[in-house]
C-alpha cells in the first residue's frame, strides 16, 4: 500500500514539473514573438511617414492618394511614379513595378535580391477599368479645362488633353489646338484622336493613306450631300424617320455612303475593334422656344445652333434616342468646337483642319424657304451651315473598342500608336 502511494506522488510531482516547463517555454515564445513583431521603424513617404513591421516582407509601405493603408486597394486603381524598390536599404532604379487591377497581380521586375523591399503609392484610375487604349494615351499627359469656345484655337498642344463630360455623364478626355501625338495608324489607314469617350472607347477621324496626307486626300469621297431632299426637318438625321423628330428607321445619302466606303474599304474585316455601343449624337432636340414641325411655316432652329453660334458653349450631352449606334458615322459641331474649331473663325493649322470642307452630323436650322441645314466644317477652318442638299466632303469616324490594346507607338506623326490586329 505504502508503495503505491509513493509511486502516486511521483506522476503528481512529474505532471506539476512538465506543466511549469511548458508554460514557462510558451512564456519564452510568447515574449520573443511580441518583441518582434513590436519593432517597427519610421521612413518618410510621399507627403507623410510611414510605419512598417520589420517582419520578412517584400511590401513594407501601401499608401493610397498620400494615405497609408494595410492593403493593395479593391477597385481599378494605378501606380504612381512614387512607387519604387530598395536593395539593402538603397532604392533601386533598375526594379519596375507594375500592377494589373483585373487580375490584382503585382509584378516586380527583376526580383533577384533577397530582401529587396517595395513601396506602393496608388491613385484611381482615370480610366473604366479595361480600357487599355486609354491609359495608354492618357500616359504622360496633362489633363487640363477649356472654358473659351468662341476664339480659334490653334496652340501647339502635344502631351496635353482636355477634360469634360459626354453623355455617359462619366469624363472624356479630348484633343484640342495642334496636338502632334494622336495619329493612330488602324485598318490600313491613318486617323487622328478626337477623344477617349466616357466609356473608354476612342473616337478617331479620319486622315487617309498616311500621316502627310492633306487636302482631299484626307476625305473618303470629295462631293456628297448629307441627304438627298432638303425640304423635310427629319432630312438632319443621320438616320431618320419621315413624321417623326426622333427617328431611325431610314439612312440618309450619307450614311448611305459612309457604309458603302466601310464595306469596300475592307474596315468591316476589323469590325472586332470597332465600337458600336457608344453610338454618334444626331442630336435633333430643338432650341428653347421652338417647337418641332416636319415643314414649319417659320424658322425654326435646332439647339446645337444656340450652343455654337450664340453662347460659344459646346456640350457633349445627347439624348437617348438621337444616338445612332453604327459603326462609322460623323464628327458632331460640338466636338468640332471642343477641338477648336469656332463659329464664324479661322482655325487653320487646327489638327481638324485639312484645306477641304467636310460636313458634321450636327443640324443648324429650317430658314423661311422650308431649306434645313447642317453644320460643316469649313476649309480654312471655321463653323459654317449650308443646306443637306449642298456638296461637301466625307471624313469618317469610327469608334475602338475600350479594350483595343496598341502594339506599339507614341502617337507621333513618324511612330502612331498601332492597333494590334
Amino acid at each position: 500500500m505504502k508503495f503505491e502511494v509513493l509511486k502516486k506522488n511521483h506522476l503528481k510531482r512529474n505532471i506539476i514539473i512538465g506543466v511549469v516547463v511548458v508554460a514557462i517555454i510558451s512564456a519564452c515564445i510568447l515574449t520573443f514573438t511580441r518583441a518582434k513583431y513590436r519593432t517597427t521603424q519610421s521612413i518618410p513617404f510621399v507627403n507623410g511617414t510611414i510605419n512598417y513591421s520589420l517582419a520578412d516582407l517584400n511590401i513594407v509601405a501601401i499608401t493610397v492618394d498620400g494615405e497609408s493603408v494595410d492593403t493593395i486597394p479593391d477597385g481599378n486603381y494605378e501606380l504612381t511614379e512614387n512607387s519604387y524598390c530598395t536593395v539593402d536599404g538603397e532604392e533601386d532604379s533598375s526594379i519596375s513595378i507594375s500592377y494589373d487591377s483585373n487580375t490584382k497581380t503585382l509584378n516586380v521586375i527583376p526580383f533577384t535580391t533577397k530582401g529587396t523591399k517595395c513601396y506602393l503609392d496608388f491613385k484611381k484610375s482615370l480610366c473604366p477599368e479595361g480600357a487599355t487604349a486609354c491609359d495608354t494615351i492618357l500616359a504622360g499627359k496633362d489633363i487640363e479645362e477649356r472654358e473659351d469656345f468662341g476664339t480659334s484655337f490653334t496652340n501647339e498642344t502635344t502631351k496635353i488633353i482636355y477634360q469634360t463630360i459626354d453623355w455617359t455623364n462619366q469624363p472624356t478626355y479630348y484633343f484640342a489646338g495642334a496636338p502632334t501625338d494622336n495619329w493612330v495608324s488602324f485598318g490600313g489607314f491613318y486617323w487622328r484622336i478626337i477623344r477617349v469617350n466616357g466609356d473608354g472607347s476612342v473616337r478617331l477621324l479620319y486622315n487617309g493613306t498616311s500621316t502627310t496626307t492633306t487636302g482631299e486626300g484626307t476625305l473618303t469621297k470629295a462631293l456628297q450631300k448629307f441627304n438627298k431632299e432638303d425640304d423635310r426637318s427629319e432630312y438632319v438625321g443621320l438616320k431618320y424617320t419621315e413624321g417623326e423628330q426622333h427617328g431611325q428607321t431610314t439612312n440618309s445619302a450619307i450614311l448611305t455612303e459612309l457604309n458603302s466606303w466601310y464595306t469596300s474599304s475592307n474596315l468591316d474585316d476589323h469590325a472586332d475593334h470597332i465600337d458600336t455601343n457608344i453610338g454618334f449624337c444626331s442630336d435633333r432636340t430643338m432650341a428653347s422656344g421652338d417647337n418641332w414641325s416636319s415643314r414649319p411655316a417659320s424658322l425654326m432652329y435646332y439647339a446645337v445652333r444656340r450652343r455654337i453660334q450664340l453662347d460659344k458653349i459646346p456640350s457633349l450631352q445627347c439624348s437617348s434616342n438621337d444616338i445612332i449606334k453604327v459603326p462609322v458615322g460623323l464628327i458632331t459641331a460640338d466636338e468640332a468646337m471642343l477641338g477648336g474649331v469656332p463659329y464664324n473663325g479661322n482655325a487653320a493649322g487646327n489638327f481638324l483642319i485639312n484645306g477641304q470642307a467636310y460636313w458634321t452630323m450636327s443640324p443648324y436650322y429650317v430658314n423661311l424657304s422650308g431649306s434645313v441645314h447642317m453644320f460643316y466644317v469649313r476649309s480654312d477652318g471655321m463653323l459654317i451651315y449650308l443646306g443637306v442638299d449642298g456638296m461637301l466632303g466625307v471624313r469618317p469616324v469610327i469608334n475602338l473598342k475600350a479594350d483595343t490594346q496598341f502594339s506599339g507607338g507614341n502617337g507621333t506623326a513618324s511612330n502612331p500608336y498601332v492597333v494590334a490586329t
